[in-house]
Order: C-alpha cells, then sequence, then structure tokens
C-alpha cells in the first residue's frame, strides 16, 4: 500500500512520507473544521436551509479537495471560502435583495468563467506575471493574515471604539461576570499558543494536531471542573452531542435550486464580478503564499501545474453551488498541514476522507471550539511571516511594495486588497525608478495595476 501511494503521489521525490502526509491532512483538517459550523450560520441567513448548507460544504470540500490532490498532486485544501459566504448572505442577498437561489446562480457562474480562464491560461499568467518579491510578501502577509483571524477567534483581540483594536481585558471580564465563558477560553489560547511553541522547539512530529488536541482536552476539563460554563449561546458544550443520532442531514433543499432568471440584469452582472475578483486573487494569494513556504516554486518563482490547481479550485465552485453552498476556494489553513510537512496531493486526499466522515459524526468535529484552533492559526503564522526574509531589502523598489502588500492583508483583513496594493505600489515605485527598474514590470503588472486602481475609482 506504501510503494503504490509513494509512486501515485511521488512521496520520495518529495522528501515526504505517508505517515507526514496524513498528519499533514489531519491537522489542516483540524484547522479549518471550524467552516463547518460557520459557513452553515452565514449562509443560513440568507433562508437557505442549515443542515443542508452543512452537508454541501462537506460534500464541496470533498469533492474540490480531491481534485486538487488527483490533477495537481498539491497538499491545498478547499472549502467554502470565509468573507465570500458573508457577501452572499448579507450583501446580495440581505442587501441587494436577490434570493439566495439567485446567489447560488452567481456563484455558479463565476466558477464557469473560471474553469474558461483557467483552461485559457489567464490565471496560469496573472500567477506568474507577479514579480518574486511580492510571492514571498503574500505568503509572509497570510502568515499575518491568519495569526489576526486565530486571535480574534480567540477573543485575544477585540472591537475598540477609540483605537479600533484592542486587547482582552481579563479585569472587565471578571467584573462582567463573563470570566467563566470569555475569560477561560482566552487563557486556554493562551496556554494553546505556548504549549504548541514548545513542541515545535522541541521539535515533536505533529506539534500542531497535538496542540489543537491538547487545548480542546484541557477545554472538556474546565469544563467538567466548572471552570467552563456553556451560555448556549456564544459559547457552546465542548462536548460532541449525539442526542440526535448519528445521520447525514438532507441536501434537497438546496440541491440544484439556483436560479438564472436575473442573469443577463447589468447589475447582477456587477454580483458575479464581485464573486469572481475575490475568489480569483484571494485563491492566486493562497497558492502563491502556501506554495513559496513550502518551496514548490520553481526557479523563476513559478508553481508548476498550476493549471490544474487552479482548474480543480473552479469546477469546486461551480460543484459547490450546484449543492447549495457559496464559493469553494484554496484555503489558506492548508499552511498549516505544509508546516506539518504535508507536500503532496496525499493531504488533501486524507483531508477530503475527514469532510467525508464529517457527514456522519458532525457532532465531533462541530465541538472543537475556536480556542482550540486558534493556537494553530497563531503559530502557524510565525511560520509563514518568516518568507519576507528572502525579499532584498537592501533594493527598496522590491521590499516596499513587499512590505505594503504584506501589512495591507492582515489590515484590510483581505488578500486580495493586499495584492492589489502591493501590485499597484510596485508598478508605480519602479515605473519611476529608473529604465532598469522599468524592465521588472511585466505588460500584464501594468494591466492589474490599471484594474486595481479602476476597482477603487470606478466600479
Amino acid at each position: 500500500m506504501s510503494s503504490k501511494l509513494d509512486q501515485l503521489f511521488h512521496l520520495s521525490e518529495r522528501h515526504t512520507d505517508v505517515k507526514t502526509e496524513v498528519i499533514a491532512g489531519v491537522t489542516t483538517f483540524m484547522t479549518m473544521a471550524y467552516i463547518l459550523a460557520v459557513n452553515p450560520n452565514i449562509l443560513s441567513a440568507s433562508g437557505m436551509d442549515q443542515g443542508a448548507i452543512f452537508t454541501a460544504t462537506c460534500l464541496a470540500s470533498m469533492i474540490a479537495t480531491v481534485l486538487m490532490a488527483l490533477l495537481s498532486n498539491y497538499p491545498f485544501v478547499l472549502s467554502a471560502g470565509m468573507g465570500l459566504n458573508a457577501y452572499f448572505a448579507f450583501t446580495v442577498v440581505g442587501q441587494m435583495g436577490y434570493s439566495w437561489q439567485m446567489a447560488l446562480a452567481a456563484v455558479f457562474v463565476e466558477g464557469l468563467i473560471f474553469i474558461l480562464l483557467s483552461l485559457t491560461h489567464v490565471r496560469e499568467a496573472l500567477f506568474n506575471a507577479i514579480p518574486t518579491p511580492l510571492k514571498h510578501a503574500v505568503s509572509a502577509g497570510i502568515g499575518l493574515f491568519i495569526a489576526f483571524i486565530g486571535m480574534q477567534n480567540a477573543r485575544l483581540v477585540v472591537n475598540n471604539d477609540s483605537t479600533l483594536l484592542s486587547v482582552f481585558s481579563m479585569k472587565d471580564s471578571i467584573k462582567a461576570g463573563t470570566f467563566h465563558t470569555e475569560g477561560i477560553t482566552v487563557i486556554l489560547t493562551l496556554i494553546g499558543v505556548l504549549f504548541t511553541a514548545f513542541l515545535i522547539v522541541k521539535k515533536v512530529k505533529g506539534n500542531i494536531l497535538i496542540g489543537i488536541l491538547a487545548t480542546w482536552v484541557v477545554g472538556i476539563l474546565c469544563q467538567f471542573t466548572g471552570l467552563y460554563v456553556p451560555d448556549n449561546v456564544s459559547f457552546f458544550s465542548l462536548l460532541p452531542d449525539f442526542s440526535n443520532g448519528i445521520h447525514i442531514q438532507s441536501l434537497a433543499p438546496t440541491f440544484m435550486q439556483m436560479d438564472f432568471s436575473s442573469i443577463f440584469k447589468p447589475e447582477f452582472l456587477v454580483v458575479i464580478f464581485a464573486f469572481l475578483f475575490v475568489d480569483m486573487f484571494d485563491t492566486l494569494g493562497t497558492l502563491i503564499g502556501v506554495s513559496s513556504k513550502a518551496n514548490m516554486l520553481d526557479e523563476n518563482g513559478k508553481l508548476p501545474k498550476i493549471r490544474s490547481a487552479l482548474l480543480a479550485d473552479a469546477v469546486g465552485t461551480s460543484a459547490g453551488a450546484v449543492l447549495g453552498t457559496s464559493t469553494i476556494t484554496t484555503f489558506v489553513e492548508s499552511a498549516s498541514g505544509v508546516a506539518e510537512g504535508g507536500r503532496t496531493g496525499l493531504t488533501g486526499l486524507v483531508s477530503a476522507l475527514l469532510f467525508g466522515l464529517a457527514l456522519f459524526l458532525s457532532p465531533i468535529f462541530l465541538a472543537i471550539p475556536s480556542f482550540a484552533t486558534a493556537p494553530a492559526l497563531i503559530v502557524v503564522g510565525f511560520l509563514m511571516v518568516s518568507s519576507i526574509l528572502k525579499v532584498d531589502f537592501d533594493d527598496a523598489a522590491q521590499s516596499i511594495p513587499a512590505f505594503i502588500c504584506m501589512i495591507c492583508m492582515p489590515f484590510m483583513y483581505s488578500i486580495s486588497e493586499g495584492i492589489a496594493m502591493g501590485v499597484i505600489s510596485y508598478v508605480v515605485i519602479n515605473l519611476f525608478a529608473g529604465a532598469e527598474k522599468r524592465k521588472t514590470i511585466s505588460p500584464l503588472m501594468y494591466v492589474l495595476a490599471v484594474l486595481f486602481a479602476a476597482k477603487y475609482f470606478i466600479i
């Protein structure tokens, strides 16, 4: 069995083995399993059936990830993209007044356009046109971005009217009587970060996965001892609930429910473009960042077989719309599996299998709290941000755009916005930095810069 997997996924060639790939696949799934709880909650605000969304999310994630594994042999895992699901529910349906069936139609069409772009080398050309310093900056920016998401999920970082953001106040939590819900989970997150860091220092194999499970187990012990008290509103029991038995939620309420009646209206084309734009550059950003961290780029900074990877992403989006979920995209949390040593499609195949198992064992996966996965995101952020060291900071024309690209991702809460700012600043700075610097700007970079600028001032 091991030799067959080696032949299929070229494990030896990529200096990995079955055990490493399995651990990486489980780790990636554990760090993104939250989507199975979050996506149904968000999309149900549009009127969709929550149980059907859960099933659709599992199936679409499994299909897209299997395609990624078999077509590209890369350790990337896909699922319903965060941000795009909120745009689907709260903007397209909530504010613009379209039905969720029409929104699904927009996602489906966007996926078809993506497939065409992938087959015609357009997306591949976009990837290859981005200069190497920006690719390293994207990797580092994603690291900062997912670390910030981890801190938010754990409530280490909270909203503040005067400074926008601030640190969680334990004193205020005790005074408000929320220590046994919010306060204790913040402490558990910090414990999880330190424990995972200790495992990394000691070079323990599977350190990130062990950190997730250990933090969850400590949380369960806190619940048994009364230190953690679920309020069933924002903080739920950490124990899996099998009171309703083991069954798969029906897909019928969302399957093939797309409504194409408004597809040719000008304002609806804007909706399709918005899905297309965000998905394209979030996916490109994730592929650039994660593949750069895994040293998968060739000597020219290109990702071999990128067309296959992009095609899997595009097909996954249309398949997701047919099943009943918002845009499927490559997840930045794939970085956690890469950090564990995952280098082939076997990593993705393991994650896809777990998405399939989640259909039957949803109470277990939905019981994993955000404070248990937050330490993994924070630590992976540390591992990814080191990519910025590959940028030559003695060359300001290269390093300043890289810096702008990196910091804009967490500050603007968007991978695509970070790429946009990086591209615009790179073109402008190098355009006026002399003839030699202008040679580093490809024609497509000029086109991208104009389009990105138009996005902010015209579209």
